[in-house]
């Protein structure tokens, strides 16, 4: 029988820690002009092997600037990008150059690595900065790269620091945009603003210690966060948890005064059957009575909730991009911990679906809170697909390191569309075999269990259980959840990661 949508409102504290407003992420200003502009920094962008020749300069001032390019082996190669102290008379003090090389052929990844760079290299200090595109010859190329490039300054230029008694100052530079079509790099804008608007939930859901950001507090930083988008917003409380059955979600918080929730976040741009983005969000884990002993691996455990960042997330920007496609993300929230009333190892538990699951393994406890929301994203949203996404093993780690997520599917369309989405955004995927391990998660004393070997294959098992004859995809981001120190568009910490491969996956989808 189908279950009823519960929504509850949430009684939450005074004293809940939460970040501060879901706008609250950069403090710089971007504006797009065709006309010339002025400021002490000016960053001109140069196809490779062109001539330089900045608009409104002299014949002179020109000349002095071909010739400390050359002096300094600048080509205009894509990537490239030199600072030049500006000639006498041009109102500005720093002259940047950035290549784009042949800018028809500039990827969009490339393009937002540039502008990271550029905001990486940029005074923190500085109050304008003009960007002039106007050497890029083809109108259409030139917006694309500017709102790109701009993309990649903002995601570069985030911040988590509500933790710091003295943070740094964050930078307040209004970037002045002149291209020849204006209204055409805005538009383009506000598309990838919505996407990293969209990474920046993500992070802070990642960033948040385990302590602040158990479940409630994910829920009503949620809530927040989508309080102004077209987004209906289901939310099931622990005590529904337990009366709708989803036994595998509720066990996994059993040993936590936080108990299990699940969200559902549902954007409805088409009438098309909607496609289901269901992501981890086990806000800390300890790994349960299957202690984790690691010091350095159970420090990082605030970003087992990065699934859950992922999908929230990329809802959010499809939402605000106001695209035309039906999508719900699915977040289920827990708080593995240990206490008296903890899940021990063996116990028996029932999912949602009425499966009876074998814990082998308390610290597998990623695939059981999914295998529950798998089920209801079925049984409440009749999807057209899912794709799971999670910090969710160690052994895909082993497997591929950071340079590429794990992915399984059982749908070539599904695939062939990751794939592509991955290609795009460089969050990139490789795929990793499910037939060929019958058995892998059978169990002696349940139905099935929550561990197998090989164990990214056995996790991958575990999930398509529970995601039934719906075309599924699993994406294992184990890894790639954080860095520690600044690297391309990601500032030091998390870094946001499913947020554009989800949101550019479902525009494949629905090419």
């Amino acid at each position: 029988m189908s279950l009823q949508r519960a929504i509850s409102t949430l009684a939450i504290s005074a004293a809940l820690a939460l970040p501060a407003a879901a706008s609250d992420y950069l403090s710089t200003n971007v504006r797009f002009t065709s006309d010339n502009a002025s400021a002490s920094t000016r960053v001109v962008f140069v196809p490779e092997d062109q001539s330089i020749a900045v608009e409104g300069w002299t014949a002179e001032q020109n000349q002095a600037v071909a010739r400390a390019a050359r002096i300094e082996a600048f080509t205009g190669a894509a990537s490239q990008h030199v600072t030049l102290i500006a000639p006498e008379g041009t109102q500005a003090d720093h002259l940047m150059l950035a290549g784009v090389g042949n800018p028809a052929e500039l990827s969009r990844f490339n393009a937002e690595k540039l502008g990271a760079a550029i905001a990486a290299a940029l005074k923190p200090e500085l109050t304008d900065v003009v960007f002039d595109t106007r050497l890029i010859a083809n109108p259409g190329v030139a917006a694309e790269i500017s709102a790109q490039v701009a993309h990649g300054i903002d995601l570069r230029n985030y911040r988590f620091d509500r933790y710091q008694s003295e943070p740094k100052a964050r930078p307040q530079t209004t970037y002045h945009w002149v291209t020849h079509s204006p209204q055409v790099a805005e538009r383009h804008y506000e598309d990838y603003r919505a996407i990293a608007e969209g990474v920046f939930v993500a992070r802070d859901i990642t960033a948040l210690p385990g302590s602040d950001g158990y479940p409630e507090a994910i829920v009503e930083l949620a809530k927040q966060a989508m309080s102004d988008l077209d987004i209906e917003l289901t939310i099931i409380t622990p005590e529904q948890v337990k009366e709708m059955g989803m036994g595998l979600l509720e066990s996994v918080s059993a040993g936590s005064q936080h108990g299990s929730y699940l969200l559902a976040a549902h954007y409805k741009g088409s009438d098309e059957a909607p496609i289901a983005l269901v992501g981890k969000g086990n806000t800390f884990d300890t790994g349960g009575y299957n202690l984790k002993t690691n010091s350095s691996s159970i420090l990082r455990m605030q970003t087992d909730k990065a699934g859950a960042g992922a999908v929230i997330g990329a809802v959010m920007a499809l939402a605000k991009q106001q695209a035309p496609v039906n999508v719900v993300a699915i977040a289920p929230l827990s708080h593995n911990l240990i206490s008296g009333s903890a899940t021990l190892p063996g116990d028996v538990v029932k999912a949602g679906d009425g499966t009876l699951v074998e814990i082998a393994n308390t610290d597998a406890e990623g695939r059981l809170i999914l295998g529950d929301a798998n089920w209801y994203a079925n049984d409440v949203f009749k999807p057209r697909a899912i794709a799971n996404i999670a910090t969710l093993t160690g052994s895909k780690v082993g497997a591929l390191g950071t340079g590429y997520a794990a992915m399984f599917a059982s749908a070539d369309d599904l695939r062939a569309a990751i794939i592509e989405a991955g290609k795009v955004t460089d969050e990139k995927v490789w795929e990793l075999p499910l037939d060929g391990y019958p058995g892998i998660i059978d169990s002696p004393l349940a139905d099935i269990r929550n561990i197998g070997s090989p164990g990214t294959q056995a996790g991958a098992a575990f999930l398509k259980h529970f995601a039934g004859d719906t075309p599924w995809i699993h994406i294992d981001m184990a890894a790639d959840a954080m860095v520690s120190s600044p690297t391309g568009i990601h500032p030091a910490g998390p870094t946001g990661f499913g947020v554009r491969l989800l949101t550019e996956w479902v525009h494949q989808l629905n090419k």
